[in-house]
């Protein structure tokens, strides 16, 4: 494995279906700009409450790439 150094982000993904939808959002949108990648965390959590249930999923990410030579 090379080494790598790594720059990262924050991105918060949203979705009306589960924490995972919410995540896989962010990442497929930071895909069309963002080259390369590598790793993820879940930074925060958080959601919308109407009528007892949960209505709408936020959360934050850090996402980590590689940068390009």
């Amino acid at each position: 494995m090379a080494d790598h150094v790594y720059k990262h982000i924050e991105l918060t993904g949203t979705s009306t279906k589960s924490i995972e939808d919410a995540v896989n959002n962010a990442l497929a949108r930071a895909a069309k700009t963002v080259r390369n990648m590598r790793w993820m965390q879940i930074v925060e959590t958080r959601g919308h409450v109407d009528n007892g249930a949960v209505s709408h999923w936020q959360v934050t990410i850090k996402v980590g790439f590689t940068l390009e030579d």
